[in-house]
């Protein structure tokens, strides 16, 4: 190791179903879409990120946009490959470089996965160039991120609400006591959109629209004390196969999404049930932490506080808290060794 010690480059990768986020010298150096857009006719990806998810929706049959994970596991080898490839060779520090550094990577995985979903994201870090990779579960993560005391005997709460799955954990002692991962989660969301403005406006929107509806309008429920402005949707009418636009409001899009937010809802509680009582007598203390882009759904605190009786917090960047806690982890890797998975 001595002479090449110089040569490793340490990350902390967030590869997540919707965004991957990569930490490099506790800077976030990459915040994209994980999304790559690919031509057919000699399978050469043409597009990743930010720039191919411009493209969702609208391409041609020559470019084919592919999104390589599914429910928070990778679901494309060769795609997922070639986009972390893509994100860490444009990392400024790794760009200047002339060879491709060995990488010492710390990447978090959801709780939920299987011992060969596990191996695929660790062999897609090893085919790029990885030479130490460490896996974290994303609800830990979330928690360190959050800046809660993993380590102490105490119990913390975590929902981590992302694109694929909902992590939802009890974590102490620097380990996940119970845990449960459901596939009702943001894209879930965006499907629940989707079908609410066809079923219930005869209007037919894409996947981007969908999303751009749930972020500017998205609530979990109906009586919002400050509530967005609506917001004009346009799409097709499945009726005349015209253009068209109608104006949605928080509350509607609150009634659509209200089916897979009792899932989630369910899920706390099933994890709630099963929670030791030393544990459960601390949670009742601290309260429930919310993480993940779902947890700024408007009211979505209110109404899990509700269901829960229990204080529920949102971290301050919640759409990072997972890879910023994978960050702490990358530089204090000693001090949270038990955090790690095996």
């Amino acid at each position: 190791m001595g002479l090449f010690d110089f040569m490793i480059v340490e990350i902390a990768m967030d590869l997540g179903t919707a965004n991957t986020l990569i930490i490099h010298a506790g800077k976030i150096v990459v915040d994209s879409p994980s999304i790559v857009a690919r031509d057919i006719r000699n399978g050469k990806i043409i597009a990743v990120g930010k720039e191919a998810s411009l493209m969702q929706g609208k391409t041609h049959e020559n470019i084919k946009t592919i999104r390589p994970l599914k429910d928070g596991v990778i679901a494309d080898f060769d795609a997922s490959e070639k986009m972390i490839s893509w994100f860490i060779s444009n990392i400024p520090e790794i760009k200047k470089n002339l060879f491709k550094p060995a990488l010492r990577m710390v990447v978090c995985i959801p709780s939920g996965i299987t011992e060969v979903e596990m191996r695929a994201v660790k062999e897609s870090c090893e085919r790029v160039n990885g030479k130490e990779v460490f896996l974290i579960h994303e609800p830990m993560a979330a928690a360190i991120g959050m800046g809660l005391d993993v380590m102490q005997p105490k119990g913390n709460i975590i929902v981590d609400i992302g694109g694929g799955t909902t992590e939802i954990a009890v974590v102490a002692l620097g380990g996940i006591i119970c845990d449960k991962s459901i596939k009702i989660a943001g894209d879930v969301f965006t499907g629940d959109i989707l079908y609410y403005m066809r079923t219930h406006h005869n209007l037919y929107i894409g996947e981007a629209t969908a999303e751009q509806i749930k972020i500017e309008v998205g609530a979990a429920i109906e009586e919002l004390e400050d509530a967005p402005d609506d917001m004009m949707v346009r799409g097709r009418d499945l009726l005349t196969g015209k253009p068209k636009e109608v104006q949605i409001t928080s509350r509607e899009i609150a009634r659509a999404l209200d089916k897979s937010i009792l899932r989630i809802e369910d899920a706390i509680m099933v994890t709630l049930s099963v929670t030791p009582p030393e544990l459960a007598a601390d949670i009742y203390n601290t309260g429930l932490y919310l993480a993940g882009g779902g947890a700024m759904l408007r009211g979505l605190d209110k109404r899990i506080s509700q269901k829960t009786d229990l204080p529920v917090y949102i971290a301050e960047d919640p759409l990072r808290a997972v890879v910023r806690g994978t960050g702490i982890v990358l530089k204090n890797i000693d001090k949270y060794k038990s955090v790690l998975v095996k």
